[in-house]
């Protein structure tokens, strides 16, 4: 096993593309790590080098822990190509990648994949002090200057700053013929406010476990099957999964049984065959008796116009088991004030009913982020609680 630890600088990036080159062709096993993360040694330990990697591994991918447990998933060579090249496919052929997102979780990853793939050098944002808007701006002028076509993977948080930023940013983003949007949910006022742009925003849906996004705008990538199993969770089968969890044998017969990989989501299938991903099931709040979706509220939140963020948390209430609390982050923190609480719960009532209404609404600068833009669930809870 070879491991690499990056700071997302374009140094770091370009030694884990020649490992990860060498990891396809039959190389070491590459575990990606950051540098930055202060929780980087322990994972690694968790992974123990020493021993040798599980046989047809040739990435072993940590998972974010937004949850609070933190898996290495085992992706082949065979599966990571066969994401690259369906997402090729899907997209419009082999192209050249920008790479705006962390390489050592899968969304950046896949981006070096497909690089390799296309036999094209990817161009590389560096990402050691974080996202700038000014420097995605200047990458993706210059490399939407050449022939195409021309791709990128963002967070919604990401595509959120640049539409922010208006003029130039959202003019740059506009020129890519595809960005894949992964990490986290789309919300549809984002999606709307890309379109009206000209932006070709691609919602994704996949995992680690998935060898990055399989899912695109509700429909499978080829060779993908997806089907709603035992108590409305989303399973997936196709040649982009992985083949397990690092030293967890027990976890890996249990989640990937019978060729399935059985997700954490619930979903369903739509009238016209569009998986819709409604939450993860772990986040079903039991308040009162009454089962609510805490993404369900947070996508009616979310498309309010005073909101810029949310999360939506069931915690411990002596009357009602779980109360339902919705942390906001405001676009307008001079606006953040009773009249706004008072927006919010009307509109949640109104789309969902009494039951779905937060019992508590705190508004907030920022939420805790943790991998690829997702909301640190488990850290924002224990801050509440």
């Amino acid at each position: 096993m070879r491991e690499l630890r990056t700071d997302g600088s374009a140094a770091a990036i370009e030694r884990l593309s020649r490992a990860l080159a060498e990891a396809l062709g039959g190389g070491p096993a590459v575990l990606p790590l950051d540098s930055r993360d202060p929780g980087a040694g322990e994972l690694r330990t968790a992974m123990r080098p020493e021993l040798p990697v599980e046989p047809g591994t040739a990435v072993i991918v940590p998972t974010s822990g937004s949850t609070g447990d933190r898996k290495g998933v085992l992706l082949s060579a065979e599966a990571l190509t066969a994401s690259a090249r369906a997402t090729h496919d899907r997209l419009g052929g082999p192209g050249h990648w920008l790479l705006a997102t962390p390489a050592h979780y899968i969304g950046g990853l896949q981006v070096l994949v497909r690089a390799l793939l296309a036999g094209r050098e990817p161009a590389v944002l560096d990402l050691s002090a974080g996202f700038d808007v000014a420097a995605f701006t200047a990458a993706a002028t210059r490399l939407c200057a050449g022939p195409g076509p021309h791709y990128t993977a963002l967070v919604p948080t990401q595509l959120a700053r640049l539409l922010a930023a208006g003029g130039a940013a959202t003019a740059a983003a506009a020129r890519f013929d595809a960005i894949v949007l992964g990490g986290a949910a789309l919300p549809e006022r984002l999606r709307v406010a890309a379109r009206q742009a000209g932006i070709a925003a691609v919602p994704a849906y996949g995992m680690s476990e998935t060898a990055s996004g399989c899912v695109y705008a509700g429909v499978p990538l080829d060779g993908v099957r997806v089907r709603i199993g035992a108590g409305e969770r989303i399973e997936i089968a196709g040649p982009v999964l992985a083949h397990g969890y690092r030293l967890r044998p027990e976890l890996s017969e249990r989640t990937f049984a019978g060729g399935w990989f059985r997700t954490g989501d619930l979903g369903r299938i739509g009238p016209e065959g569009a998986l819709e991903v409604l939450g993860r099931a772990d986040d079903v709040i039991n308040t009162g008796g009454v089962k609510v979706s805490a993404a369900q509220v947070e996508r009616v939140l979310g498309d309010r116009p005073g909101v810029a963020g949310c999360c939506v948390l069931g915690l411990p209430d002596p009357e009602w088991g779980e109360s339902v609390t919705a942390v906001v982050v405001p676009a307008d923190p001079a606006a953040a004030g009773e009249e706004l609480r008072a927006e919010l719960r009307a509109a949640v009532r109104a789309e969902l009913g009494a039951a779905c209404v937060p019992k508590r609404l705190l508004y907030v600068a920022e939420l805790p982020l943790r991998g690829p833009g997702k909301v640190d669930r488990a850290a924002l809870r224990g801050r509440l609680t």
